[in-house]
């Protein structure tokens, strides 16, 4: 279970890969209600946009996938019970 920013950032591969400043973490983790998976989640989602890059016939992949597959595991689940009509 996460609990702190600098776990976050791990998770998100901020080191290797930035994306998200400090005070951005700290707004998506008071968006979630301090909820750490759920911000891993969405911070996730939001860094798995298309991240090609092409620069004078340089070309980096695309780790859209990657940041998806990471975010599956920190995905809520529903865990309520429907009731009957």
């Amino acid at each position: 279970m996460l609990s702190s920013i600098d776990d976050l950032k791990i998770i998100l591969r901020e080191r290797e890969i930035p994306f998200f400043t400090d005070e951005e973490l700290d707004f998506y983790v008071r968006q979630n209600d301090g909820d750490y998976n759920a911000t891993a989640y969405q911070c996730l989602i939001i860094k798995s946009e298309n991240t090609t890059l092409s620069l004078s016939g340089l070309s980096l992949a695309d780790t859209s996938s990657y940041f998806k597959r990471v975010a599956s595991r920190y995905r809520p689940r529903n865990t309520g019970i429907l009731s009957g009509g």
